[in-house]
């Protein structure tokens, strides 16, 4: 095979390579562009949709195209937050797959001058009953832990799937976010010619080499398990030393610019800055400090290795730098410096050994346009997991203790939810995770959120749910939203049918986005997410953050004895992509119509609800319907409920078991006095009281279908995740 087919590249890419270099690259060069032309870096199937996105907003402080997003938090503060994707490393090696997508993330943060926080995490793998699923499950979850763990940052929520699409290419997103002065915020792009290259942090070793081209611009087949090379390896404790050198050179002023160093290395860290400053570049593998005494200048190029910086320095500054480096005990060295000649220069010893322009390397990539195409037929299976005649109580059980919906007690229990100090509420304790702000005399809100499956159904509408789902969590606490990030996770773009479905979910995005006035401030996409066996269910993840004015306002409370409870918002509740559906072994092609509108007012309206004070226990429906949301509040309180859900089948038309079980966007279950709740109706808001809380059973009735269980019952198919990971 030629040698740019091996590292990714098509024949006519390679033939424009050669048109804008004037020649044949050599092999530094080649090694070098298969990497910024790969789908990871260059983004070449997805730019284009990317740019319809809304980006811009009052409280937008960076936007798309630095390392990550920020929004302005008041009081000279900012919230940095990005989400990206480890998704073919987990599959190939879950632990440092995973261990490392938490460290790449970080120090995308950590690049802007700020100071990570929090984590959270958006996971799916394979149903559970398969003893890859587990081996994926253990790993990751583990690697999550012993890196945040390690950094000592609180890992605040997360979501966790279990479909079968994901059986063998299991994605592991994951969020970072971080606090900063916003006059000490830094961007990527290099400037000042003469000013010098310092790279610090972990010495560069053969690891992760071809990670973005090999594995993340490629589909995963059988053959794998022998790609864990191009798996970077973690050390948390390095990493730790680097936060604490990046905020002490960053405070002193030391630095004109910051880049980490992720998929494509120094290629990519370095190239990218010469292209956003306009310059040239100028980098010396010979002064790279290596792990291995043997590297070619190529390998140098590419390596992937873990908790590394690159910083553009003034001369004059370059001393001062060094000597904070030393400080930590991180390694640091002077490898190269800002020009103006417009090149990327690749030298060892003072010899040229790779010479390309910045602008062809960067930006010459192709942009391909998709070629999209509704699938004529349905391309997902499922499987039964309910007992055929199950009534309803039986069916409330069975799906409180469904894998995607059950307590991920065990998951987050093994991350370390407080450490910091700030943490308000945390995983499992509210809708979305909310962090103390002092530096700003308030608080934040944040949630991650996806539904493959809903959007398998209909792309379009299902992101458009997502994006809804994740506005309705930071409702549920009282928090505004600010800013979204989002994870595009999608199969082969070069597909029909994929190319359909990704261009169907961004344009839901964005329908979404305009409709809530939100910007999107950055994100990451993952493509060819996909097997020989077929597809991921397409999965776009949306990462928010939002703002809380007092954190004794923020609810997450249960429910109390004698509180009433109601339903709230334009909730029409079907079985289309529902929890109850997919049990069946069904999987419906299309969902409902979303009004973004209503919904939008029924959010605002649960926002400034729980925000005064008003309500303190609300939860949005959504996995499992209305019958699932109150047994599992049930649960978490330990009393129960008798509750009517007329209402539902007359007011909003639906049948028993849509009542009980469907799904949808933009309903609320609340609780709490009945003056305070009524309150909350009229102006276009639909609320419907349902009944109240008592005793010890759930009693939830809907015409002829009724669910009679113990609260003991329901806790114990809640909780009951734990054991069957464990067997």
């Amino acid at each position: 095979m030629a040698p740019h087919r091996e590292l990714g590249l098509t024949d006519d890419e390679f033939e424009l390579i050669k048109q804008k270099m004037g020649r044949e690259p050599n092999a530094v060069e080649l090694a070098m562009f298969s990497l910024l032309w790969s789908e990871h870096c260059a983004y070449k199937h997805s730019k284009k949709l990317l740019a319809t996105l809304p980006t811009e907003g009052p409280r937008v402080v960076m936007g798309p195209g630095e390392n990550a997003g920020a929004v302005d938090i008041g009081n000279g503060h900012s919230i940095a937050f990005k989400v990206e994707s480890h998704n073919h490393p987990s599959a190939v090696e879950p632990f440092q797959g995973a261990a490392t997508g938490v460290g790449g993330i970080l120090r995308d943060v950590i690049a802007l001058g700020a100071r990570p926080i929090a984590i959270l995490d958006s996971l799916r793998f394979g149903e559970l009953d398969s003893e890859r699923t587990r081996y994926l499950v253990d790993g990751v979850v583990g690697g999550i832990g012993h890196y945040g763990n390690s950094m000592g940052i609180a890992t605040v929520g997360g979501e966790i799937y279990f479909e079968p699409p994901y059986e063998q290419n299991c994605l592991v997103n994951a969020m970072c976010v971080g606090i900063a002065r916003t006059d000490g915020m830094v961007r990527a792009a290099a400037s000042g010619t003469g000013n010098k290259v310092v790279l610090f942090g972990a010495k560069t070793g053969r690891d992760g080499i071809g990670g973005a081209s090999v594995l993340a611009s490629a589909e995963l087949d059988e053959g794998d398990s022998g790609k864990r090379p191009t798996v970077q390896i973690g050390d948390p404790f390095e990493e730790s030393k680097l936060l604490e050198c990046c905020q002490e050179l960053l405070a002193a002023d030391l630095l004109v610019s910051l880049q980490d160093l992720g998929a494509a290395g120094l290629t990519s860290s370095a190239g990218e800055m010469a292209s956003a400053g306009g310059t040239g570049m100028d980098i010396d593998v010979g002064l790279v400090p290596l792990r291995e005494a043997d590297m070619e200048p190529f390998e140098i190029m590419v390596s992937e290795s873990q908790e590394r910086m690159l910083a553009v320095v003034e001369p004059s500054k370059v001393g001062q730098v060094l000597a904070v480096c030393t400080k930590w005990q991180t390694d640091s060295a002077m490898i190269g410096e800002v020009t103006d000649s417009g090149d990327f220069r690749i030298l060892k010893g003072g010899e040229t050994v790779g010479q390309i322009a910045v602008d062809a390397l960067v930006d010459g990539c192709p942009l391909y346009d998709l070629e999209p195409e509704e699938p004529a037929e349905w391309i997902y299976g499922n499987r039964v997991t309910l007992r055929e005649g199950a009534d309803a109580s039986e069916i409330t059980l069975s799906l409180l203790s469904a894998s995607s919906i059950a307590s991920k007690r065990w998951a987050y229990e093994q991350y370390d939810t407080m450490v910091g100090s700030r943490t308000v509420h945390r995983a499992g304790a509210a809708d979305a995770a909310v962090l103390n702000i002092p530096e700003s005399d308030r608080a934040i809100a944040i949630s991650i959120d996806g539904n493959g499956r809903r959007v398998a159904c209909s792309p379009h509408e299902g992101t458009i749910e997502a994006t809804l789902e994740c506005a309705a969590n930071l409702a549920c606490v009282g928090a505004e939203p600010l800013g979204v990030t989002n994870c595009l996770n999608f199969g082969n773009p070069e597909k029909p049918t994929v190319a359909w479905q990704l261009s169907q979910s961004v344009a839901g995005l964005g329908e979404a986005c305009e409709g809530l006035g939100l910007p999107v401030v950055g994100g990451n996409v993952s493509l060819y997410n996909e097997t020989p066996q077929g597809p991921i269910y397409p999965t776009p993840v949306i990462g928010m953050v939002g703002e809380l004015p007092d954190i004794d306002c923020c609810g997450g409370e249960v429910w109390r004895d004698g509180d009433w409870v109601a339903l709230l918002g334009p909730f029409n509740p079907s079985l289309a992509g529902s929890e109850l559906e997919k049990a069946r072994g069904q999987l419906g092609n299309g969902l409902p119509p979303v009004a973004i509108p209503d919904v939008k007012a029924a959010i605002e309206s649960v926002r400034e609800a729980v925000s005064s004070g008003l309500i303190r226990t609300v939860s949005d429906v959504s996995d499992g319907g209305i019958a699932t949301l109150v047994a599992e509040m049930a649960s978490g309180s330990g009393i129960g409920c008798d509750l009517n859900l007329e209402p539902v089948l007359v007011q909003r038309e639906c049948s028993p078991e849509d009542a009980l079980f469907g799904e949808g966007p933009g309903g609320f279950i609340l609780a709490g006095d009945r003056q305070s709740i009524e309150r909350l109706g009229g102006e276009g808001v639909q609320i419907d009281l349902l009944g109240r809380v008592s005793g010890n059973e759930i009693w939830v009735n809907a015409g002829d279908q009724k669910v009679d269980i113990l609260v003991a019952e329901a806790r114990a198919a809640f909780d009951s995740l734990e054991a069957r990971i464990e067997a």
